[in-house]
């Protein structure tokens, strides 16, 4: 699609704020008027559509794509939308540690431990732990604690959390980067630490570089998302 607008800009709406390109409003791929809950989300969004050149790059707009998923797909069933990353409370990648690098070991139960501890304090459940990658079940109160705290959130954090949850393979991660618990930075390491460790011990794969590069960059867009919400 070749660029049509001269400028984009934040407008009032009774459900929030939305962006006029020209005046005309935009839309979501469903054709819903685009929407957002906060005058900041608003203003980053529409910044995303002035910075566009003579040809829009939907890839260089990821705050819209969010919005976009917020409205079209959470909004209309928001836990049916939140089913698959609700999973994640099984599996959660804190709860699998290293069976045979005590240094690997000592890095995750560094990293991974203290958000552990977060959400035992904070949802009132407990983890299973296990070595190796064998599944193993957690406590059903702690699948059903951890689902409902994802279904607290509305349509626009669900569809930020959820390249979050998938990137990093943590629920617990994700809920406490939209709590406010750990930084972006701080849940970012922990997620890619495995990964990071074996680059360290057995060298750098540039394919492999480039592949996690592309995820923080969308997990720092996921985190900004929130942010401004």
């Amino acid at each position: 699609m070749k660029r049509f607008w001269s400028k984009a800009e934040v407008v009032n709406h009774p459900g929030g704020r939305g962006i006029a390109l020209d005046g005309r409003a935009v839309r979501t791929p469903a054709r819903a008027e685009l929407i957002v809950e906060t005058h900041a989300l608003a203003e980053a969004i529409a910044a995303e559509w002035n910075a566009q050149g003579e040809t829009l790059a939907p890839a260089s707009m990821p705050l819209t794509g969010i919005a976009n998923a917020a409205i079209d797909l959470a909004s209309p069933d928001p836990a049916a939308f939140a089913e698959p990353i609700a999973a994640y409370a099984g599996s959660d990648l804190f709860c699998y540690r290293d069976d045979r690098d005590p240094a690997l070991q000592a890095e995750q139960a560094a990293a991974w431990n203290p958000v552990l501890d977060w959400a035992e304090a904070r949802h009132g459940v407990e983890f299973a732990l296990t070595q190796g990658v064998i599944p193993i079940d957690q406590p059903a109160a702690t699948i059903a604690t951890l689902r409902d705290a994802l279904l607290a959130h509305g349509p626009f954090r669900l569809a930020a959390l959820t390249p979050l949850v998938t990137i990093g393979g943590s629920l617990v991660a994700g809920l406490a980067l939209a709590e406010g618990a750990f930084t972006a930075d701080t849940l970012w390491d922990a997620v890619s630490l495995d990964e990071l460790y074996q680059e360290r011990r057995w060298g750098a794969d540039s394919e492999a570089q480039q592949a996690r590069a592309r995820r923080e960059v969308d997990w720092h867009n996921a985190a900004r998302f929130l942010s401004l919400l």
